[in-house]
């Protein structure tokens, strides 16, 4: 019984529903006791006999009400046939629905509750059907199974009346709009008015009635231009920006000369990087360069450009040994870096037993400090390698998952355990203690249990409190599973199990992919590394970045490379070559990578054990304001240039060559060789020009109208959509 303050409408209850249909397409089977929650039953179920679209289940609500929650239960065990994607679509009446869930079940026996939160303006949405739409089952190519269905909500007249009014003015409004916009667009001037000042509804905002007046009726393309600048300064571009893909922009860091080499660090893999964004500075530490293990340690000051060693040798200053597949963070606040883990050859292993180290770094004093010389003797991990560690800066707290567990080869007893991997740990600083949070769960991963691996990613998600864990590698298995865990309630969320039957587009399994989160901007962001491919990994090194969205649920790949150019830090490219066992770090303050180092992967004849020793940084940029505003600029005075070239082309060309071409973006390769068609079709015969150039139209007399209500449409789109007309036009509704 949940309550709605918010919203003033008292508490939810269950409703009453029948069911309507499971799709016209296909048989069904449908219990008798269709609305008990019976989980010990396997036969208690709606079922479809193919897994094929479309199907779906209609529920019939008896009265109309407001949904608050669907509840579904399950059978008593994990079950193929389960939902793992579906929808749910809400509505007054079946042909006319809209969508308000799109989610799927867990493959347990818990029961799952879905909140519906879609409003229609600031009133929910009344109901009298619910949809549900089985997109894909848990088990490969198996039929589709609801075992239970609870809808929750408000039935009482006195809450939904009110809102159901709310939604008919709604709906009556957005059909007068729709009319408005369907009169204007072919200029029947006095119904449009006629039909405004009967019902006082507006179109749209009134910025965009005066850009339609002074661009569609007046064709005053230097007023529009001052409105699009007005917008831009208002910053109603904001919206529309947010909603475009991120375009990668890398930039080869300026690297010494040969002669300076010992003023940078040099070629190397398996090393560790973290950045203090408030001070603008990159640490690196150790790595393996080919043949041995590095223990230096430096620092990149962004503002300087420069590198700076702070220790050839950390063993001397009493800091760690030369390591590679370790990990480190930092501490922001308190200037501090730790350091866990390594990786050692069988032939080193042979003391028993092996310890696990764990250094702190103070960076105001330059000084090493070993915390612990065995944390596994202190509740901790024990020694492990290709683990992973961040900080929850606000609670002091270290946390450490996953990596394979060194064993011994002093004796045949501890070599059998060699294939073990570590779970979950927990270190608060400020008391120095060690906490076993999650044993390594083997087989197949029950609920609330977490499968460790090596080679994956973590992050700590500052403001919700959960670990971001993305795929990994278990003995052979390659994984690309993404799942969180709240550190505060100890729950696990699987946001993806990997399989290709998820119908989730993500990274693809791999290993040693490199991943940074944005806590502001609620964004994830992975660069993949080698792929699962083992056999063939020498010509399989690709890479690509993909971010997820949190708040949408939602993967984009923004880039790929699978260029087979050579890894040399002096060769000029725009782009790093594929590489594997590279650091990236993050810079969330100035949304700035930066990637260093790693292995190409492809093996050179001259030096088989290469390794990389280029430095990059990486912006992930979307449109800027200024460009929205260039981009209106160049549409409205292209148009111009049209006009112009119907009537004098003399006129229309010092146009082009002046107004017109300082708008252009030479950069896009798209747009320059627009224009330059536009200055070569003014020198074709008067055929070709017609073929070439907008003609001069009339709508009930008015020249150019249709051209210039079609750019009115493509300015209208950069703004947000509470300000312009509606997206669908009158003549989409009618039936075929």
């Amino acid at each position: 019984m949940a309550s709605k303050n918010n919203l003033n409408l008292g508490k939810s209850q269950v409703l009453n529903y029948k069911i309507h249909n499971w799709s016209s397409y296909s048989s069904h089977y449908v219990p008798e006791n269709i609305q008990t929650n019976c989980p010990k039953v396997l036969s208690s179920r709606w079922s479809s006999d193919s897994n094929c679209p479309t199907q779906f289940l209609t529920l019939r609500l008896e009265p109309c009400s407001i949904v608050d929650s669907i509840t579904f239960g399950k059978y008593e065990r994990t079950h193929v046939c389960n939902l793992r994607m579906f929808k749910i679509y809400g509505g007054l009446c079946e042909d006319n629905m809209v969508e308000l869930l799109s989610s799927g079940l867990k493959n347990d026996s818990q029961a799952e509750v879905f909140q519906i939160t879609h409003k229609v303006g600031k009133s929910p949405l009344p109901c009298r059907y619910i949809k549900i739409v089985p997109l894909m089952s848990w088990g490969t190519s198996f039929n589709f199974s609801i075992w239970f269905v609870e809808i929750h909500g408000y039935d009482d007249p006195d809450v939904v009346n009110p809102c159901l009014v709310k939604y008919n003015e709604y709906r009556e409004k957005e059909a007068i709009r729709l009319c408005l916009k369907h009169f204007r667009q072919h200029n029947y001037s006095e119904a449009f008015e006629t039909l405004q000042k009967k019902t006082k509804i507006c179109l749209e905002h009134p910025m965009l009635t005066e850009l339609h007046t002074r661009l569609v009726l007046q064709g005053d393309f230097d007023v529009c231009e001052t409105i699009m600048e007005e917008a831009s300064k208002s910053n109603l571009f904001k919206y529309y920006i947010s909603k475009q893909e991120y375009l990668p922009e890398w930039n080869p860091i300026s690297m010494l000369s040969s002669v300076e080499d010992d003023k940078r660090p040099g070629m190397r893999g398996g090393h560790q990087m973290c950045i203090d964004v408030v001070t603008e500075t990159i640490y690196l530490y150790g790595g393996w360069d080919g043949s041995q293990d590095l223990a230096d340690f430096w620092a990149y000051k962004v503002a300087d450009g420069k590198w700076q060693c702070l220790s050839r040798n950390t063993t001397e200053q009493g800091g760690p040994s030369a390591r590679s597949c370790h990990k480190m963070c930092l501490d922001p606040d308190r200037r501090q870096i730790f350091i866990l883990g390594r990786y050692l050859e069988s032939n080193v292993r042979n003391i028993s037993p092996l310890k696990s180290d764990f250094y702190l770094y103070d960076i105001e004093s330059n000084t090493w400090t070993l915390i612990c010389d065995d944390t596994g003797s202190e509740g901790g991990p024990k020694l492990i390698f290709d683990h992973q560690m961040c900080l929850d800066i606000e609670k002091s707290t270290i946390y450490v998952f996953g990596g394979r567990i060194l064993t011994s080869t002093a004796s045949t007893e501890e070599r059998q355990s060699e294939a073990s991997f570590s779970g979950l740990f927990s270190y608060h600083i400020p008391t120095n203690t060690w906490k076993k949070l999650k044993d390594d769960s083997t087989g197949t991963t029950p609920p609330n249990e977490m499968k460790s691996r090596i080679g994956h990613s973590m992050l700590f998600h500052s403001k919700n409190h959960k670990l971001y864990i993305v795929a990994g590698q278990r003995s052979k298995d390659y994984l690309s599973d993404f799942f969180t865990y709240d550190v505060v309630t100890n729950e696990i969320d699987i946001i993806s199990d990997g399989s290709k039957k998820d119908g989730t587009q993500m990274p693809a399994a791999g290993f040693t992919q490199r991943a940074t989160i944005d806590p502001e901007l609620n964004e994830l962001h992975v660069l993949s590394g080698l792929s699962k491919d083992k056999d063939k990994r020498e010509e399989d090194v690709k890479n690509s970045f993909w971010v997820y969205y949190i708040d949408q649920n939602r993967w984009s790949c923004v880039y790929k490379n699978d260029s087979t150019s050579p890894g040399k830090s002096n060769k000029p490219t725009i782009e790093p070559c594929p590489r594997y066992a590279h650091q990236l770090v993050y810079d969330y303050v100035h949304k700035r990578h930066y990637l260093f180092g790693g292995n190409p992967g492809k093996p050179n004849s001259l030096s088989p054990k290469i390794r990389l020793d280029d430095f990059w940084s990486l912006q992930l940029c979307r449109p800027s304001n200024a460009s929205i505003l260039r981009r209106c600029r160049y549409l409205i005075r292209k148009h111009k240039f049209h006009e112009l070239a119907s009537d004098n082309q003399v006129d229309a060309l010092r146009y082009l060559q002046t107004e017109l071409a300082e708008t252009v973006n030479h950069k896009d390769e798209e747009e320059t060789q627009e224009f330059q068609q536009l200055a070569a079709s003014l020198f074709r015969n008067n055929e070709d020009i017609a073929d070439h150039l907008l003609t001069v139209e009339k709508v009930n007399g008015h020249p150019h109208f249709t051209s210039r209500t079609q750019l009115f449409d493509d300015l209208v789109s950069f703004f947000p959509e509470d300000m312009s007309q509606p997206v669908g036009n009158l003549v989409d509704l009618i039936p075929v």
